[in-house]
């Protein structure tokens, strides 16, 4: 996700009957067209779909689809909800979408058993036999007398809005930041907290029609609050308790010349992140290496006489994705999530231009967990249905165990405060002192930390000019 995006409303100006007008109409349809083929080939647009998939625990290949725009909408769901899809029997055998999986099909109520015992979720099972006034010749032929209802039941839990309710994910919350309950008692559920839900919710729907592996509840119930607050000097913040996964993704040749050959090749690591500066020296980023090795086997087999017509199309959409994102690297850096410690917001937050809270690239935020604080940035964009990532940086400092595929935090006992509208306009490379000077700024406007509490200060770990070894 190393790309800008921005949000477009287009209007029709005019009606049928002024044929002589400008068409803007026509002109509005056909970007919004363009748009939408465009957006997954945009770093950003690419990022979120290998996000999803890396969610959802399967093998996440290159592939280009198409994404649509998200619209937020303010919505609270309602609770609880119940997804009903009867399934008539006899049983049709469906193919097996399970993540992580490549089993022959099976039965579809043996897929919903183990997908209840991967994804923690409850299965209770019933028969009800009733009496027919029809015979048997004719039962057989009707779906009705011979059947299974798949529910999914899920309750939507409420926001945590009090400072006590905080302070059961953040234990001691009240003491670092003494004015916070003040706060909290003008503050407002943001309205992404109920629109997350409401994707969740969908997502969910979408997995059960489809008989494909659900969330699994620890998933589903990953966020405890989205709280938008307001100084009385009218400084704004979006305060977060969920818990927190981790995001490794990264590259800056001017920083870190050389990175490990696994990752080089990876058809899985993506080299940006939504925050981005130009380069400053002529250090190649190592990841151009890969993405080159990759665009020539492509072309070769796009010369292939063999290839078929439409994987050449496919080939065709790759290589212009692979060789964009090359240019890229040339032009610009981007954080490392294993040097760099950031935060990872919803694309969806990140893209609203209307919503005052919402914070956007760049701004600055204060990660607290236990009695720390640690200063960082919102570094990248993420999936519209969960809160809480953090680069590999934040995580191990959170906790040493923390790894690529090991959640530092279980718990939703993170607070993520998050400052709108705090980012310095001319994006620079990471300079963890001001930060620290800016986050503590920051937190002096909302009424400051108690003495007894202070910013982590970060160390730069990225290897010296002359030491060869890297990671």
């Amino acid at each position: 996700m190393g790309r800008k995006s921005s949000k477009y409303s287009i209007e029709g100006v005019g009606s049928r009957e002024s044929a002589s007008g400008f068409p803007f109409f026509k002109i509005g349809f056909f970007i919004a067209i363009i748009g939408t083929a465009i957006f997954p080939f945009t770093t950003i647009g690419n990022k979120v779909i290998r996000k999803v998939g890396n969610l959802l625990g399967g093998e996440v290949r290159e592939i280009i689809v198409e994404v649509p725009v998200e619209k937020i909408v303010e919505v609270r769901v309602e609770v609880p909800v119940e997804v009903h899809i009867p399934v008539a029997a006899p049983a049709v055998r469906q193919e097996k979408v399970l993540a992580n999986s490549h089993a022959e099909a099976i039965e579809p109520m043996e897929d919903v058993r183990k997908m209840s015992s991967s994804s923690r979720i409850k299965l209770s099972t019933s028969v009800k036999a009733d009496k027919s006034n029809g015979l048997a010749s004719a039962d057989r032929t009707d779906d009705g007398s011979y059947a299974i209802e798949y529910k999914v039941l899920i309750k939507v839990p409420k926001a945590a809005a009090t400072l006590a309710e905080l302070e059961k994910g953040t234990p001691g919350l009240g003491e670092m930041l003494p004015k916070l309950g003040e706060l909290t008692k003008t503050a407002k559920v943001s309205p992404y907290f109920y629109e997350i839900y409401k994707n969740k919710v969908d997502r969910v729907k979408r997995d059960a029609t489809k008989m494909k592996s659900l969330l699994s509840r620890h998933n589903f119930f990953d966020l405890q609050t989205v709280l938008n607050m307001t100084a009385p000097n009218g400084r704004k913040v979006m305060i977060m308790q969920a818990d927190m996964d981790v995001v490794s993704d990264g590259s800056d040749g001017d920083r870190l010349a050389k990175m490990p050959e696994s990752i080089v090749n990876s058809t899985y690591y993506q080299p940006s992140t939504s925050y981005f500066w130009k380069k400053q020296t002529s250090t190649p980023n190592p990841m151009v290496a890969g993405y080159t090795t990759r665009v020539k086997k492509g072309k070769a087999e796009l010369a292939n006489p063999a290839t078929t017509s439409a994987r050449k199309t496919w080939l065709k959409d790759r290589l212009k994705m692979l060789e964009t994102k090359i240019q890229d690297m040339k032009y610009f850096s981007y954080l490392v999530a294993e040097y760099d410690p950031f935060i990872v917001i919803p694309i969806s937050m990140l893209t609203n231009m209307s919503d005052k809270h919402a914070p956007k690239v760049g701004d600055y935020a204060v990660v607290i967990y236990k009695d720390k604080l640690y200063p960082c940035i919102v570094g990248d964009g993420g999936p519209t249905f969960k809160v809480g990532e953090a680069s590999l940086r934040m995580a191990k400092e959170l906790n040493k165990r923390a790894g690529i595929y090991s959640r530092p935090v279980s718990d939703l006992s993170v607070t993520y405060l998050v400052f709108p509208n705090s980012r310095n306009r001319d994006k620079s490379a990471p300079d963890y002192t001001m930060w620290r000077t800016k986050c503590s700024e920051l937190l002096k406007e909302i009424g400051g930390l108690s003495a007894h509490y202070q910013l982590h200060e970060w160390t730069n770990k990225f290897p010296k000019k002359d030491d060869a070894t890297t990671r």
